[in-house]
């Protein structure tokens, strides 16, 4: 036989021992970026040079691990969006930790498929899914999954309210009617995320199923009008199928009455899930959980671990208060994924039945060691630091003259704009928009921009673990020189 054609290929080195030094270096670099990451600018633009390398053609030969790293130092590390900057508040975003990045290569390391299977990393995101449930005040039996973000947490509660309220069995209810099914209807404060309309385009009952509650001087849910708005729909023959209450708004921190929300779904037979995206970390601490009580009293809950736990992105999680609910609503079953008595497939897949993906990664190593490594009580006490800092600023800001608070901070995030005597709404609009940009152009700081009640604000939105108090007062001296220098025309 031909020696040539009994050849092996591989992906792995040719030279142990030189991908080990090459690997050391990966190191070794990676713990100096984020040792020395305030060192650096806040964000800085990517040169046109640089953007256009990225058309190069697909390479049909390889230039080995070394060449290749090199040129990820050059083009690609020095060009984030920057969250893990101590002066990054801009959306809400992790900053993640040195402790979960190596997690996280141990994770794809060991390369685990997490549907289930007989193997230890399965029973670490049960233990991990526990403790969650735990932390939020669910039961010891409730059902949950790691999945990507908050959008797919809290789409995946969606699905189950779906299942739940009606199922396969919506005659039972007796508002078919005449052979027409009623309409299902889900309801949300105007602040309620915007994974709510995808979530909804995805089920197939489109936008106008939301029904948008309007919201109080505080940015929370109008309970009374969401009272009216059921009983007029029950009147109809619509279908009320889930009640969102929101712990931690996007744009103003805001939680609606979780307790009383509850009470409403209990009082029309209504799922009620709780997009806790960030704010349902405020029950790990004892200064803070008054702000989410009823949070436990939920049938779901979506939150992520990658914005207040600090954890490197993606790990999020959906809870479900009944777990045959929970996999009535997703499991499925085929020969050649069938569960046996031993082996690999001992246990079978049952992270599979709990969501829509079948391949995840193993998410919850970063979680688990996080946990461990710094316990629960050091990481609300960082939480407390961050609603402490934006405290803080808002302070500074209302004992400013030269700007004004754009709506109530109760939390972590403050929206607040530069003023001049006599500019009218339009040209502040325009003003802090520039100040908002050469403020993030000049890598002093990200904060970002949104709109309250028609006007431009620039928002602050703290989920960092790294800022200081001397970060917050750069930003606010930074707006107030930019806000004096520039000419508007």
């Amino acid at each position: 036989m031909n020696k040539a054609s009994t050849a092996r290929v591989t992906l792995d080195p040719e030279n142990w021992d030189e991908f080990r030094s090459l690997a050391h270096q990966m190191i070794d670099d990676t713990v100096d970026y984020l040792q020395n990451v305030s060192s650096r600018p806040a964000w800085r633009p990517m040169p046109a040079e640089v953007r256009n390398s990225f058309s190069e053609p697909v390479p049909h030969s390889g230039v080995g691990a070394a060449a290749a790293y090199a040129d990820f130092r050059e083009r690609i590390l020095p060009y984030p969006n920057g969250s893990i900057h101590p002066r990054f508040w801009g959306w809400v975003q992790g900053t993640g930790t040195p402790l979960a990045m190596m997690a996280e290569m141990l994770a794809s390391a060991m390369n685990p498929h997490m549907a289930g299977f007989n193997q230890a990393p399965a029973l670490v995101e049960k233990q991990v899914v526990r403790w969650v449930a735990e932390l939020m005040g669910y039961p010891a039996d409730a059902s949950g999954l790691l999945v990507s973000g908050g959008t797919m947490a809290n789409i995946l509660g969606l699905a189950v309210a779906r299942h739940a309220r009606c199922g396969f069995d919506i005659r039972q209810d007796g508002l078919q009617g005449a052979g027409k099914r009623p309409k299902l209807l889900v309801y949300g404060s105007s602040e309620t995320h915007t994974w709510v309309f995808k979530g909804l385009e995805f089920m197939g009952l489109g936008r106008a199923a939301f029904r948008s509650v309007p919201v109080n001087v505080d940015y929370t849910i109008n309970l009374a009008l969401l009272g009216e708005m059921l009983q007029r729909d029950k009147e109809a023959g619509h279908l009320p199928i889930c009640i969102i209450g929101t712990a931690g708004t996007v744009n103003t921190g805001a939680t609606d009455d979780l307790e009383s929300l509850a009470a409403i779904a209990r009082e029309h037979n209504t799922w009620f899930h709780v997009d806790g995206a960030f704010g349902a970390w405020l029950r790990i601490s004892e200064k803070l959980k008054s702000l989410v009580a009823g949070m436990e009293q939920a049938d779901s809950i979506g939150l992520d671990l990658h914005k207040w736990v600090y954890l490197p992105f993606e790990c999020a999680c959906v809870l479900v208060r009944d777990a045959e609910l929970h996999r009535a609503a997703f499991a499925s079953t085929v020969s050649y994924l069938a569960m046996a008595d031993r082996g690999v497939m001992a246990g079978g897949i049952p992270f599979a039945n709990l969501g829509i993906d079948l391949t995840r990664n193993f998410k919850a190593l970063k979680v688990w060691m996080q946990f461990k490594a710094h316990g629960i009580g050091h990481i609300a006490r960082v939480i407390e630091q961050n609603v402490d800092d934006v405290q803080y600023l808002v302070d500074y800001i209302r004992k400013s003259k030269e700007m004004e608070l754009l709506a109530p901070a109760p939390l972590n995030i403050a929206c607040f704009r530069y003023i001049r005597s006599g500019m009218p709404d339009d040209a502040l609009d325009r003003l802090n928009n520039e100040i908002l940009l050469r403020i993030q152009e000049q890598g002093i700081a990200t904060p970002s921009g949104t709109t309250v009640d028609g006007k431009f604000a620039i928002r602050v939105a703290n989920t960092n673990h790294r800022s200081r108090r001397e970060d917050f007062d750069a930003l606010l001296e930074a707006v107030i020189r930019f806000g004096r220098e520039v000419e508007m025309k």
